[in-house]
């Protein structure tokens, strides 16, 4: 074969493969592995971590049977595993159960003997008796339906003096308490949450956000004219990008304060309790690019034992957190392969599963726990329930299989320091940096020294002064002898 010819075939030879490689590029590659995991030290560093959960699944709507997602917004899951999906380009809910089987789909009710259905819906939440809070945003209105799907109530637009004569009531998120209290995150309100009483009347606003005011562009404000001051944006609080609410009806939230806390944890009264103990503030990613900017925390859910896991769409990662604000791990990612995102808007528990919902691809992604997520999650739950033997146990297990982990020995010295084993709890508190709970176990540990040899420091105490006054009168009585008459 000349060798023009050959040099031709494996040309064309190596088109081929450009074209095959190029498009099973295009594809989802849902073998490969995320990128590795990280935690954040005591002096903000990022440092290698084991993955805590794992992506498993990918689901989309098609797979499920139920026809495409189009633009899903939200997901929720009931107590009895059955998932809820709000696909909101299509106006439905789409009901799964544990096993990601169909079990139904709410996209119609009678209202006053008419059917009706939903417009671009946003939001939704399953209360624990099954009844379904939909907030229909292209109504203008929350639809409360029962466990059957029959209509309950419809919330819209209130009436109060604490709303302006043009205000438009375009409710995007909601959640509701055990006393059937709905609270709405509603599009364009600065307030905070509109409470809304258990029969649909409006109450009042909770947990508006504080206003942070650039310091630059105050003095400019300040120095500008009238005519420059008019054309100004206004210095307004943040909105809440979501919610959540747990058994004891605490609202956790989210939102876009680069400056405030962007995680919040309010009580009846609207106050923020959120403790933040660990390092640094839950805030999301400590380290971020100027070109991508901090985390954009669009989602939140509540766990068991007071944790709980934000969702970040700016790079699209899961953080976990402690009720005492420590980091527990992070995971996801913003990509192509499995267990990374497009778009992530949702994100929701099964379980001790984690499902992301990605509006872009219509596709859910479950997350199932590690050992070492395992371990985790175990070592969180002795200890908030008081089961010190058996959350030292597992912060052993996480420490072993995690050295970086300064949380669990935080946790162990903790435990050390209940049991009395204070020279224990001293070490695992130095590890663990923690400042505080190391000072208290140190002087506990002081003390148990001291009673313990009291009786042995005392009585080298009296021999010393006895010993030192011997010294001094025989240095006194030698002294005199020296002494020559004249």
């Amino acid at each position: 074969m000349p060798k023009s010819a050959r040099l031709t075939k494996l040309t064309l030879i190596a088109l081929c493969c450009c074209l095959c490689l190029g498009a099973l590029g295009g594809q989802r590659a849902e073998a490969a592995e995320v990128a590795p995991s990280y935690m954040y030290s005591f002096y903000g560093e990022s440092v290698a971590a084991p993955a805590a959960y794992q992506a498993t699944s990918l689901y989309d709507g098609r797979t499920l049977g139920v026809d495409a997602f189009k633009e899903p917004s939200d997901l929720d899951v009931h107590p009895d595993g059955t998932i809820y999906i709000l696909d909101s380009g299509n106006n439905r809910v789409v009901l799964l159960d544990q096993k990601m089987e169909p079990r139904g789909v709410v996209d119609s009710f009678v209202n006053g003997g008419s059917a009706d259905g939903f417009a671009n819906p946003q939001g939704l939440f399953v209360a624990d008796n099954g009844h379904l809070y939909v907030a229909d945003s292209g109504n203008q209105r929350v639809v409360h339906l029962d466990e059957q799907g029959k209509l309950v109530k419809i919330i819209e637009a209130p009436e109060s003096e604490l709303l302006q004569a043009n205000f438009v009531f375009n409710p995007v998120r909601l959640v509701v308490d055990t006393s059937e209290r709905v609270y709405v995150m509603a599009a364009g309100v600065f307030d905070g949450f509109m409470e809304f009483n258990s029969d649909g009347t409006f109450s009042t606003f909770i947990g508006a956000n504080r206003v942070y005011v650039d310091p630059m562009e105050y003095l400019w404000k300040m120095l500008a004219t009238r005519q420059q001051r008019s054309q100004m944006v206004m210095f307004t609080p943040t909105e809440f990008t979501n919610l959540d609410i747990n058994d004891e009806g605490f609202i956790y939230a989210t939102n876009g304060d680069r400056f405030g806390d962007p995680i919040k944890k309010l009580n009846a009264q609207g106050a923020d309790i959120l403790r933040r103990e660990g390092n640094y503030t839950p805030q999301g990613d400590l380290i971020f690019r100027s070109a991508t900017g901090p985390s954009r925390l669009i989602d939140i859910d509540v766990g068991d034992s007071e944790m709980y896991s934000v969702l970040d769409a700016r790079l699209g990662r899961v953080f976990t957190y402690n009720g005492d604000g420590h980091l527990l791990y992070i995971f996801g990612g913003l990509g192509n392969r499995l267990g990374e995102f497009n778009t992530p808007v949702a994100i929701a528990r099964a379980g001790d599963d984690i499902l992301v919902l990605d509006k872009a691809l219509g596709e859910i992604t479950r997350f199932q726990t590690t050992e070492y997520g395992r371990v985790l999650n175990e070592a969180v739950r002795s200890y908030h329930r008081g089961d010190e033997a058996s959350a030292a146990r597992y912060f052993y297990e996480a420490v072993n299989l995690n050295a970086n982990l300064e949380y669990a020995y935080a946790g162990i010295g903790k435990s050390e320091l209940r049991q009395g084993n204070y020279g224990d709890a001293v070490h695992y508190f130095r590890q663990s940096m923690d400042r505080a709970n190391y000072s208290k176990a140190y002087q506990l540990l002081r003390k148990e020294v001291l009673r313990a040899h009291f009786s042995t420091i005392m009585t080298g105490i009296v021999l010393a002064i006895v010993a030192l006054l011997l010294v001094r009168r025989y240095l006194k009585s030698k002294a005199r002898k020296k002494v020559v008459p004249v």
